[in-house]
């Protein structure tokens, strides 16, 4: 039987959590690791009306982009928003978990599916974020060699890509002197010794250092094991906040608001853009999301055009003033409508990852918009027909 802490585990080796923000707040919110999981629900956010149709739906699980409790509280009483949500998730055997930021930069990842959702193809991370890798290098007798190497794998070192138990090995001479209250395991006391060893490195997450450290203590055969441990320098990263890609064929600015406005759900607020209707838009970058603090990464970039959400006023005038650096053509959506296309590509992936484990089990992506703007109405700018302007007539 598929528990909750089968989905929770599978969607951290997806999404870990030591990808997301020191600020953020991911994982299980509330539920029993244990329980069974038959019905998931994914939604954007953890509100109201999304807790009323994981009820309805009669889900075991709530997987939500948004976390509930993203800032300290010092009560989940019935009477708060939050503790109500709480105690309704509870009382119904709904769990709750969210893939907050750690989502963010993965890849495929928010932005992926945001890029997906435009067309764009030959995506890159707008904002690179490089796992931090070490390398760990020993010296060991060449006959205890596969044993090591095993156990290193085992803890996380020796993973390239697709491949697993990857190292190095060259062999050479060592030398030692063992002192007075060493017991060797080769050699004697007083004596200096001349064996043949084999140099082994394998590269890890950094994540996993002390683990690798400890298997290699564990598992070699000599009492004092002489090794390295070497922090390598960030490379080319694959996943990272935001995307850059390209769109099919080159169109104007008015083109990929009409593009972009398709390709989302829609809301009140719709679409808005800031730039030239007629400029020539080929390089696009996304973000799902608050994007606004990647408009100077994007302009570095050289894309013609940025598409995000909640970009606010002053950044967005600056980034357009004339006589100033050239930016890319700003296109402002919806913070829900930006990322509702990753529930869809988590709901996919998590069925893929969990393999036969998912066979009986039942996904729903949410359409219920919790975009919290529900009216809007036209403005006419100053000077238009039929406005009045400083109470003259025409």
């Amino acid at each position: 039987m598929l528990t909750v802490g089968d989905v929770v585990s599978v969607l951290q080796a997806r999404y870990p959590p030591s990808w997301a923000e020191p600020w953020d707040a991911v994982g299980l919110t509330c539920g029993d690791p244990d329980a069974p999981v038959r019905r998931v629900l994914l939604a954007v956010d953890p509100v109201a009306v999304v807790v009323d149709e994981a009820l309805a739906f009669q889900a075991d699980l709530l997987i939500t982009h948004h976390p509930l409790l993203l800032r300290g509280v010092h009560t989940v009483a019935a009477g708060t928003t939050k503790g109500q949500a709480v105690h309704r998730l509870v009382r119904g055997g709904v769990a709750l978990v969210s893939m907050h930021t750690n989502a963010d930069v993965a890849r495929p990842g928010v932005s992926d599916a945001l890029a997906d959702a435009l067309g764009l193809t030959d995506l890159r991370p707008l904002d690179p974020r490089p796992d931090p890798v070490d390398k760990i290098v020993t010296f060991v007798p060449p006959e205890d060699v596969p044993r090591l190497l095993d156990a290193l794998a085992a803890a996380g070192a020796g993973r390239i890509g697709a491949y697993e138990r990857c190292g190095y090995l060259l062999e050479g001479q060592g030398t030692f002197r063992p002192l007075a209250g060493a017991t060797p395991v080769i050699g004697s006391v007083g004596q200096v010794e001349s064996v043949t060893e084999t140099r082994l490195e394998m590269v890890l997450p950094r994540e996993v250092r002390a683990a690798v450290v400890a298997a290699l203590r564990a598992t070699h055969p000599y009492e004092e094991p002489a090794f390295d441990v070497w922090e390598l320098a960030g490379t080319d990263a694959r996943r990272g906040l935001g995307r850059v890609g390209a769109l099919p064929e080159p169109e104007t600015l008015e083109d990929l608001v009409v593009r972009v406005a398709d390709a989302l759900p829609a809301t009140v607020g719709g679409v808005r853009a800031a730039g030239d209707p007629d400029r020539v838009v080929q390089t696009v970058a996304v973000c799902g999301g608050s994007g606004d603090s990647l408009l100077d990464t994007a302009r570095s970039a050289g894309v013609d055009a940025f598409v995000t959400a909640d970009l606010r006023h002053h950044p967005a005038s600056e980034a357009l003033e004339p006589g100033g650096p050239r930016g890319p053509a700003l296109v402002d959506v919806s913070h829900w409508a930006s990322e509702w296309p990753w529930l869809e590509q988590a709901a996919r992936l998590l069925v893929a990852d969990l393999g036969e484990g998912a066979t009986a089990l039942q996904t729903r992506v949410s359409t219920t918009c919790t975009d919290p703007w529900s009216l809007h109405a036209e403005t006419m700018p100053p000077g238009s027909p039929g406005t009045h302007d400083d109470g003259e007539d025409e």
